[in-house]
């Protein structure tokens, strides 16, 4: 009833909420992402989407079309991976960005788990700037990362604003310094804020450091200072800070795939392995993507 090459494409837009960020990640025309969406529409009998000029929005339909999307995908992958016998196995040396700490990364994990159990899977959680190093390294074989502006390597997941969050009560005092929570270098955040506020004039300081994402947390909970994050992944017990506070815009941030390339050239059983997982793994993160902006529970 429902197309696979269809639900892909609706999967993509409603983690993106954009037809030209889907038709990027897809490969594919932008009139064919709609074309894509509209077929869909006219078999389940309901919009997905309200679009305008501007945005893009998941109707109520859309909403419970997500859950429905991941799981036929998934049974899909893993009936073609049975019957073609391509079942991918060997290490995978995965590694995720410190941001999806708190989010439901582990059930898209655990659920690719149990599809593929002849793959031993080695997971570094790091910092993207970190990941990026390692992956370019031949240290990795695949990286779930925030990625710089103007870096046009990855593909794309999703793509967010980036705010200033804080303690909900946190109240800054225009005349000092803002008080920044942020990763060690080379953290894309740290170096995105402290950016944005040199442009602005602003004068910083550094309240904390933390290499983990749990203690930056606990440190804005406290009340030290603010940081900034991706709107989408805010912690529990955190909060934007109002246009009140006075602070810059701080722009976007693309959260990406990127697939290593060492093991895959060397052409060896490992290198395709580890190449053959790691594409099935890229696949149930793309399918299950807005999972991870939705947080724990």
């Amino acid at each position: 009833m429902y197309d696979p090459a269809q639900l892909r494409t609706f999967l993509a837009v409603a983690q993106t909420l954009s037809f030209t960020q889907a038709a990027r990640r897809l490969g594919l025309r932008q009139s064919t992402v709609s074309q894509h969406v509209r077929r869909l529409e006219e078999a389940t009998g309901r919009a997905l989407f309200t679009r305008d000029t501007h945005s893009v929005e998941l109707t109520e339909a859309g909403e419970a079309m997500l859950g429905f999307a991941r799981r036929i995908l998934e049974v899909h992958e893993q009936a073609a991976a049975y019957f073609t016998g391509a079942r991918p196995g060997g290490r995978l040396r995965f590694g995720a960005s410190e941001d999806f700490v708190l989010t439901r990364l582990t059930d898209i994990l655990e659920s690719f788990r149990r599809g593929h159990p002849e793959v031993d899977l080695e997971l570094t959680v790091e910092l993207s700037g970190t990941l990026h190093e390692r992956l370019d390294a031949g240290k990795l074989d695949l990286v779930l990362a925030k990625r710089r502006p103007e870096d046009p390597r990855g593909e794309l997941v999703w793509h967010d604003d980036l705010v200033w969050i804080g303690a909900p009560r946190l109240r800054l005092d225009p005349d000092l310094p803002v008080p920044l929570i942020v990763y060690p270098p080379p953290g894309i955040t740290r170096a995105l804020a402290m950016e944005a506020l040199e442009r602005s004039g602003r004068p910083w300081r550094v309240a904390c450091t933390s290499g983990s994402l749990n203690g930056l947390v606990a440190a804005a909970r406290a009340g030290l200072g603010v940081m900034a994050h991706s709107r989408g992944l805010i912690p529990p017990g955190l909060a934007r800070l109002p246009d009140r506070a006075g602070l810059p815009e701080l722009g976007s941030v693309d959260f990406v795939l990127r697939h290593g390339e060492r093991g895959a050239a060397r052409g060896d059983r490992r290198g395709q392995g580890a190449a053959s997982a790691a594409g099935a793994l890229a696949a149930a993160i793309l399918a299950g993507g807005d999972r991870l902006q939705r947080g724990p529970g």
